[in-house]
């Protein structure tokens, strides 16, 4: 019975940010224009990137991943929203929903891992510079990276089958501006209990344990960077690493925020809020941290953007 009753929901009704019209257009042009600029600025990064050859290190290589995850991220909720705007079409199927969860905790999840993987590289840089070479070798870094994306695979399958594996059988309005774990559980009309004890089960361990190798190789980094002589050196260390401290900070605050409580913690107005902070805005923001903090960056942005100009 309660398998048919999944299969019985055919749509679900997505919440619109704001419920004052009179915003509606000014909404929809702010958003539009930070998504522009999102794909704009982590797009010149990618390229930068991929063109300085000052910039083959392993530090960049990892940086192209959060580049592209960062253009990812916004890709898989905003253009439907933005779709909500103009046609005030509020429905997205049941498989649409399905997927857009899966792809934006599949982003999440790959970014919570990448993030831990850029502290342990900046730790090794910083802690180990003599040996750095050797241990963050080519072949090592992309183990790594394969691995960041192959665990948030699975960390999404495991939410969304979990999921979408509830009885549907009534209420289709999702409490969001996109399917997320939470607004949609509080659809089901079956026991939620395992899919949110998976929930904070993950965010407790798996996230809490890339968090603490994010947190201990930075204990480690400012222990190096303080015990420095030469200011110079201080200087440089704390450009390149203030620049991903920054983001693990507004990443992993509004990823905790939205994801490590249950159902009865939560709130509509306040969840829209958060995300709009972690899928759209923070994605915008990275390109900017990195490049107005990074030297190297800002030669190469000037370098590509005179050659596109000449050509």
């Amino acid at each position: 019975m309660e398998k048919a009753n999944v299969t019985l929901m055919k749509d679900f009704y997505l919440t619109e940010l704001s419920d004052l019209p009179e915003v509606r257009i000014s909404l929809f042009v702010m958003i539009l224009l930070i998504y522009l600029v999102t794909l704009a600025g982590n797009g010149a990064i990618l390229l930068a990137i991929g063109t300085d050859d000052h910039l083959q290190t392993p530090m960049y290589f990892f940086l192209s991943n959060l580049s592209l995850l960062d253009i990812f991220c916004p890709t898989v909720t905003v253009p439907k929203m933005l779709q909500i705007f103009l046609s005030e079409d509020k429905r997205i199927s049941f498989m649409g929903c399905m997927l857009q969860l899966f792809f934006l905790i599949d982003v999440v999840g790959t970014e919570i891992f990448l993030l831990a993987v850029m502290a342990y590289d900046r730790y090794v840089a910083i802690c180990s510079p003599l040996h750095y070479t050797s241990i963050m070798s080519k072949r090592v870094c992309a183990q790594l990276t394969a691995w960041t994306w192959l665990l948030g695979f699975i960390n999404s399958v495991v939410h969304t089958s979990l999921t979408f594996s509830l009885s549907f059988c009534g209420l289709n309005k999702i409490n969001q501006y996109y399917c997320d774990l939470h607004p949609v559980m509080a659809l089901s009309c079956s026991s939620t209990f395992v899919p949110e004890l998976v929930v904070l089960l993950v965010a407790s361990i798996i996230g809490s344990g890339a968090f603490l190798v994010t947190l201990i190789s930075y204990i480690y980094i400012i222990a190096a960077i303080l015990h420095m002589h030469s200011a110079e050196g201080r200087r440089k260390a704390f450009s390149t690493c203030g620049s991903h401290l920054t983001v693990v900070c507004l990443f992993y605050g509004a990823t905790i925020a939205t994801y490590a409580r249950s159902n009865s913690t939560y709130s509509h107005k306040q969840d829209r809020i958060i995300s709009m902070l972690y899928g759209v805005v923070t994605p915008m923001l990275n390109p900017m941290i990195y490049s107005l903090r990074n030297k190297e960056m800002k030669k190469a942005l000037v370098k590509v953007f005179r050659l596109k100009r000449f050509y």
